[in-house]
Parts: structure tokens; C-alpha cells; sequence
């Protein structure tokens, strides 16, 4: 047994939660739970506070960071990312701990201190990361796209930078798969940007990001950002809808096999030339790809020549996606009916709180593109319906409506991946539970949980 699995790493968690809630512990259901990661934890314990007018101090908070490293030196040692856990007040009395292994069938929850997605299918990714760019007929470079130019540009700005060879321009495109631009061949011909030809002095860094109005990659550094690039949890990305407006700059993908990065703006958003543009865009256009987003780009100039020498200030990015009839909210800030959403071009249902009573799924039976249905607890009137929706491949339900299908044996078979949503206090190993009759089906890899009974009496 590895050392995550020994009580002994639990035992000043165990305090912790001792200490804190001891009165709810000494009543048979008492029930806590939490995750610890590499990278980050929850606690069931109040967070302390200082006296009046100090600020809270490393000291303060000791206990709970000698709980968490216990476990997190466990973690690394079993090559774990992050474990969850449970203490309850079994009905007989006795105080257990659970220790979770959610296994390689589960997504990391982010919401649900146990379960993101159940995994159905082994690699399976939304829709939108399977989307490919579409062909524009017509695409060509921008007029203001001048190499010779962009070269002589560069030069006069940096006198002294190192270029790159030829032999090392076609080895990159060699790793990458693709042919460079002429415009990036002839920056890279300027300066290679490698921190070595720098010898350590951020001034010439800095100078080189000056003349060039980014952070520039090496171009060693230079990579694709295609789909898997940019990757985002199943209970979120298939949520995500691929969007192009007919007149849109940049197609709406999460990524592209035209996309080549090769800089930062400053702030963690990526600088791209765009091979694979929209119906309004031109080849080797410059977009930024925002790391707050999970699909789409912004244009940031319509040519690296542009970019350098024009400087052109932000950056646009369509975003309807979100929107009808694509993507539909059916709750109280957005679509009042299932009747409102129910239009040949839907993907993605998603059912909140709302007035009335809950609705029926007839509206949306037989759409051909509804691939994702999310409905909280309570907002459905017969869950069954869902049989009739044969394209799903995310549903995500609360309890009650899962225990519905799966007594009917009624799961739709197309899924790829699947949710519980747990609202409110439940006791989460019920949730577990149900969790594995789902993989079962899929016969994928099934939660495990190892069992200690703990002492959480007065006793150190």
C-alpha cells in the first residue's frame, strides 16, 4: 500500500478537522469533505483570525500547512496529482475516513469536490477540439504583407542581432510540419531571439521585443496551436460551440493547424500567424489567442509587416457563439422555454433555475445537431425524453434524474462523457456510487475508495 493509503499521512488533517467541527462529528451523518492537489487544497477548517490590526501570518496558518504537506509528500511520492477525502460519522458511531481514488476515468472536480466528468469514452474530446478550420476560397495575404520591407525594418532596428540560417529556417519547419511564411522566414533571418546569443542581458531582450511589438519566441520556440494545444475540462468545453460569422476576420476554432505561435503580448496571451483565416481575413494575418478563452482568436494586425511598423493598438474578436441558436440558456436571465431554444442549428441545452413548472424535451426531440444537454436538478418533467435525443455525446444531470435512466437502462449510448450535478449538501458517497454505475457501463476504470476508521476523540 502506498503511503497515500497509510492513516498515519491523514492523522494531522484529522485533527484539523477535529478540532473545528467537533460537535457536528459527534452526531451520526457528520460529514466533511475535501481535495489536496500539488497545486492547491481544500480544508474543512475556518481560515484563522488575526488580532485586530496585524495581518494573518505564515505562523497562523502552520497547522494547516503541515496537514497539507503530509499528504502532498505522499502524493509526489506515488506520482499522484491530487486525492480527495471524506470524514463522516458512520451510523453505528464510529468515525471513518474515506480516502477517494478517483482513477483515469474521472476529470478533476472543479466545482463538485470529487467529480468533474465521468469519462466514457478513453480520448474522447468535445466537438469544437474536433473541429478542423474551413477553406476560404480566395484567401491570400494582405497587401500591406512585404517580407523585403518587414527585413529592412528589423535590421535598422536591431544592428546586432543574430539571425537565423537557412538550415535552422527549414528545420523548423521540418519539426513544425509546415511551411513558415515569408514574412516570419524574414524576422527570423533578423534575430533567432535565443536567450544563448543574449548572454544573460535582458537589455537586448527587451530590445528585440521593442522592434518587434511582442515577446518573441526562439525560434526554436515557435510551435502549433492546434486544438489539443489549448486543452479545457469536458464539464466546460462541451459547453463550446465553433462560431464563424460570414464576414468574421478569424474562424471561431479552438485552434488550427494554421495557427503558428511565435509570441506573447506580455500578459500570457499568445501572438499567432493565422494561415487558416475566416471569410474577411488574410493568410499570415496576426491573431491573439487569449488565455482566458477556451475558443477563438482575436485579429491583431493583417500582417506581420503591419504588426511592426504600424503598431495597430488591441485587438477585435467575434463572439456570438454564446448566443442563439447555437448555443441556448433556458432559465430565468435568457430563454423562458425549450420551445424558444428548439432551432435545426442548436448544439448545446442548458437548463437552469427558472419560473414554472419543468419543462418537457419534446421541442428539441430529433434536432440533428444537439450534442450537449445540461439540466440542474428539478428542471426536468420527464427525464426518460432524453431517449429521444439520439445525437448527445455530454449530459450532465443532477442524481435523481440519473437513478430515473439508469433504472429504465435508458442512458443514452452515444455519450462520450457524462456529469453529476450535486447541488446543495449531499452526502457524497452516494454520488460515488452512482458515479460507478455509470462507468460500469462504459467498463471504464471505477472510482475506488480505501476506508480508515479514525479516532477523532480528545486524544493527541
Amino acid at each position: 500500500m502506498s503511503s497515500i493509503h497509510d492513516l498515519a499521512t491523514w492523522e494531522p488533517l484529522l485533527r484539523l478537522v477535529r478540532d473545528s467541527h467537533a460537535e457536528q462529528l459527534a452526531a451520526p451523518g457528520g460529514c466533511f469533505t475535501g481535495q489536496i492537489g500539488l497545486g492547491g487544497w481544500t480544508l474543512p477548517a475556518p481560515q484563522p483570525r488575526p488580532e485586530p490590526g496585524r495581518a494573518l501570518q505564515v505562523a497562523d496558518m502552520q497547522d494547516q500547512f503541515t496537514a497539507v504537506e503530509r499528504v502532498q509528500d505522499a502524493l509526489r511520492a506515488d506520482g499522484v496529482n491530487n486525492v480527495s477525502y471524506v470524514v463522516e460519522t458512520a451510523p453505528d458511531g464510529r468515525s471513518l475516513l474515506h480516502v477517494v481514488d478517483s482513477g483515469p476515468a474521472v476529470e478533476y472536480g472543479v466545482v463538485s469536490p470529487f467529480l468533474g466528468a465521468l469519462l466514457l469514452v478513453e480520448g474522447a474530446v468535445p466537438e469544437p477540439w474536433r473541429r478542423l478550420p474551413e477553406a476560404v476560397p480566395g484567401a491570400a495575404p494582405a497587401p500591406s504583407a512585404d517580407p523585403a520591407l518587414l527585413e529592412r525594418t528589423l535590421r535598422e532596428r536591431l544592428p546586432d542581432a543574430i539571425g537565423a540560417t537557412e538550415e535552422e529556417i527549414a528545420a523548423a519547419e521540418a519539426r513544425l510540419g509546415v511551411a513558415l511564411p515569408d514574412e516570419l522566414k524574414a524576422l527570423y533571418r533578423v534575430t533567432r531571439a535565443r536567450w544563448q546569443d543574449w548572454s544573460g542581458d535582458y537589455e537586448a531582450q527587451e530590445r528585440v521585443s521593442d522592434a518587434v511589438g511582442c515577446e518573441l519566441f526562439s525560434l526554436d520556440g515557435l510551435y502549433i496551436a492546434d486544438a489539443a494545444s489549448r486543452p479545457c475540462p469536458w464539464q466546460f468545453a462541451a459547453d463550446d460551440a465553433v462560431v464563424t460569422a460570414p464576414d468574421a476576420a478569424v474562424q471561431g476554432l479552438v485552434g488550427s493547424p494554421g495557427w503558428i505561435v511565435f509570441g506573447d503580448n506580455g500578459g500570457g496571451d499568445r501572438l499567432a500567424l493565422d494561415l487558416t483565416p475566416g471569410p474577411g481575413g488574410h493568410t499570415g494575418q496576426v491573431i491573439v489567442i487569449d488565455h482566458e478563452r477556451t475558443i477563438g482568436a482575436g485579429l491583431r494586425a493583417e500582417s506581420l509587416t503591419d504588426m511592426v511598423i504600424n503598431r495597430p493598438d488591441g485587438r477585435h474578436q467575434d463572439r456570438d457563439a454564446d448566443n442563439p441558436p447555437v448555443v441556448a440558456r433556458v432559465n430565468i436571465h435568457y430563454l423562458d422555454s425549450v420551445e424558444a431554444a428548439a432551432r435545426p442549428e442548436l448544439e448545446v441545452l442548458g437548463i437552469g433555475r427558472r419560473k414554472g413548472e419543468p419543462v418537457s424535451l419534446a421541442p428539441v426531440v430529433g434536432l440533428p445537431r444537439l450534442r450537449t444537454l445540461t439540466a440542474i436538478p428539478g428542471t426536468l418533467a420527464d427525464p426518460l425524453e432524453i431517449a429521444g435525443l439520439t445525437g448527445l455525446e455530454y449530459l450532465s444531470l443532477g442524481p435523481e434524474d440519473w437513478r430515473v435512466l439508469l433504472d429504465a437502462g435508458a442512458v443514452p449510448r452515444s455519450l462520450s462523457a457524462a456529469h453529476i450535478e450535486v447541488q446543495g449538501e449531499q452526502h457524497p458517497l452516494p454520488i460515488l456510487d452512482l458515479a460507478n454505475e455509470l462507468l460500469a457501463l462504459w467498463d471504464r476504470p471505477l472510482i475506488s475508495r480505501t476506508v480508515f476508521e479514525a479516532r477523532l476523540d480528545t486524544d493527541r
